[in-house]
């Protein structure tokens, strides 16, 4: 078929079928109803964005280690709301400050999100003082962590068997069972050493954090000595987080004698 028949048959298909298939009121509603569901698709993107605030996000801001009054402040400034969750007793820190934030200083989040703060205790709850004495060190390490306390420093003195508790004390004062104090406390204790079964061994703890360090100190019959944390770890809530990297006396395969001061350094996790 030659190019003028081709033109003059779709010239006559258009002036005819194509004339009436264009006029046709059925497929014009068609057309119809397709642009206006691609407005409505158009108009809901944008009104979605609206609503959800898309692209409008807020970073917010670190509010540990400052009190509940400053956070509501800061969170005001920076439209996000505040509720606490949780209040612990720390006694490193001051009483009412923000121990942690759920989600994290540095997260995005939508304007007026609500943020969930666990702080300090403002007044600490009290525990009663278990009677410890006569216990062997693990029996009230157990007793310690079961009221609430913890061991402080082991004080080791001549006895006939070692490990055994023979005085609990408070503050540096003897502390008598039945005594109300502050949970979370520390108690140090008297410790018997005796002349025969008085020696450990150093226990490696490189990536322990600082209370889990202690813990296996503890287990060992060890003091933390001085705990050294670098420079970038300046509150007590980046020292939760960090993690031992160097210790003295190392890990060796001779003994030491009970209650020995192991040094510990501390860096934060992931820093080389």
């Amino acid at each position: 078929m030659s190019n003028s028949k081709k033109k003059q048959s779709f010239k006559q298909w258009l002036t005819t079928s194509g004339g009436k298939w264009y006029n046709s009121w059925f497929i014009k509603n068609i057309f119809c109803a397709a642009l206006a569901f691609l407005f409505l698709i158009i108009v809901f993107s944008v009104l979605l964005g609206t609503i959800t605030r898309h692209n409008n996000e807020i970073t917010v801001p670190d509010f540990t280690n400052i009190t509940v009054s400053e956070a509501g402040q800061e969170a005001h400034d920076t439209q996000l709301k505040l509720k606490i969750v949780d209040s612990v007793y720390i006694p490193r820190l001051a009483p009412g400050v923000v121990i942690k934030q759920n989600p994290e200083a540095g997260s995005s989040v939508k304007k007026n999100r609500r943020i969930l703060i666990t702080i300090n205790a403002i007044k600490p709850k009290m525990v009663e003082m278990p009677s410890i004495v006569g216990y062997f060190l693990r029996q009230a390490h157990s007793e310690l962590s079961t009221n609430n306390l913890k061991i402080g420093k082991l004080i080791y003195v001549p006895d006939i068997a070692s490990n055994n508790i023979i005085g609990q004390m408070y503050n540096g004062r003897t502390i008598s069972p039945g005594t109300l104090v502050p949970s979370e406390s520390e108690i140090d204790l008297k410790v018997g050493l005796s002349s025969e079964d008085n020696t450990t061994y150093i226990p490696d703890l490189t990536n322990l954090s600082y209370l889990s360090a202690k813990e296996a100190l503890i287990d060992n019959s060890l003091n933390v000595g001085k705990a050294i944390f670098n420079k970038d770890i300046k509150t007590y809530t980046d020292s939760l987080d960090a993690v031992v990297y160097k210790q003295y006396p190392q890990v060796s395969n001779s003994s030491v004698t009970l209650g020995t001061s192991v040094t510990i350094y501390l860096k934060q996790k992931g820093d080389r």
